[in-house]
């Protein structure tokens, strides 16, 4: 079973050493960590190494779901002085002006819960690119589908259409309304982590409270124009009963994939019909015997997969471009860097 508080593998303690040298974090605040350990919840403040570190790496910025390793001082404080290697992390892309660098949303997560609420139609095209995040992140991607009580006899084919978005990815029914998350537990047994993500307004907060029985997050009314209310403007862990771990995060404004690798998941039918085109370049244009577009007019495939994938495929390289550019920048900088430092030392 997954460690709660510590990760699989750690630096052994010192025989004489009654408190934790690691511990997890379950809130982050301007420098100031909430940790979990065995010894119950505390507060850190972030050391000025890390912090500094961070500010060259954005990558090692602690956040939610991290196991660090941290120091107790003669003062009673706490600093946290590394975040340990995470096994696996939800990340996305900078969306910052001038910005390439990546932004770690959680850590250390089992599942990635894709939330999407029932309306007239869902949102299709923000379900795959939530898909892309989740299996970029090295967990197991999962849909939920919430607000499915005022669904009715629409449930059916709206699920029809999230489930043939997301192939590969099971699809759970919920409703914190009617109490009911069922589909969704089963998934969540002893030591999972769980990390829920989706735009505001979509229940992520009240899927929470359902899960822990008890009003862990405040919630608010969906706006009177449908869209979402920011209820949460921190990722926070939350133990529930039954020893598992649920994240709950802020909506998501704008989303930057890192890379493509997990469009071959997100579009693994339309993958899968690739390989049977006669070029095996096909951009599934106008090219002959192109296999994609043959099961469009066949109406096998969607061609709205189809533009989404080339929409989400085009930003993801430019992502990938962005970052090698920022990469190649700091090689160059730190030769510079290295090279006068020689010269001041009279080297040649």
């Amino acid at each position: 079973m997954p460690h709660l508080f510590e990760p699989d593998e750690h630096p052994a303690e010192q025989p004489d050493d009654q408190t934790p040298t690691t511990a997890r974090i379950a809130r982050v605040d301007r420098g100031v960590v909430d940790l979990l350990s065995k010894s119950g919840r505390s507060r850190a403040t972030i050391s000025s190494t890390l912090a500094n570190a961070a500010a060259t790496d954005p990558e090692r910025q602690p956040c939610v779901g991290d196991f660090v390793r941290i120091r107790h001082l003669d003062d009673g404080r706490t600093l946290v002085d590394d975040v340990l290697p995470r096994r696996t992390a939800i990340t996305r892309a900078s969306v910052s002006p001038g910005s390439s660098h990546r932004q770690v949303l959680a850590a250390n997560i089992d599942l990635v819960a894709v939330a999407e609420p029932f309306d007239a139609a869902p949102n299709l095209s923000r379900v795959e690119r939530l898909l892309a995040l989740a299996w970029d992140s090295g967990a197991t991607p999962v849909v939920v589908a919430t607000k499915t009580d005022r669904a009715g006899d629409f449930l059916a084919p709206w699920l029809r259409d999230v489930v043939a978005a997301a192939p590969g990815v099971v699809v759970a029914r919920t409703s914190a309304r009617d109490q009911d998350v069922d589909e969704l537990a089963t998934l969540m047994t002893p030591g999972v982590t769980m990390a829920i993500i989706g735009p505001s307004g979509v229940g992520k907060s009240s899927l929470v409270n359902t899960l822990a029985g008890s009003e862990v997050m405040a919630t608010q009314a969906i706006r009177a124009d449908r869209r979402g209310r920011h209820t949460t403007v921190h990722r926070e862990l939350h133990v529930l009963p039954d020893g598992s771990v649920v994240i709950d995060t802020p909506g998501l404004r704008t989303l930057g994939l890192a890379d493509t690798e997990s469009l071959e998941q997100v579009f693994s039918d339309l993958e899968a019909l690739a390989a049977a085109c006669r070029f095996s370049d096909c951009g599934h244009q106008t090219e002959p015997e192109c296999a994609v577009l043959s099961a469009i007019d066949a109406g096998v495939l969607d061609e709205r997969r189809l533009r989404s994938w080339r929409k989400l495929q085009r930003e993801a390289d430019y992502q990938a471009r962005r970052r090698d550019a920022r990469l190649r920048g700091v090689e160059a900088a730190r030769v510079r860097a290295l090279s006068k430092s020689h010269r001041h030392r009279g080297r040649p």
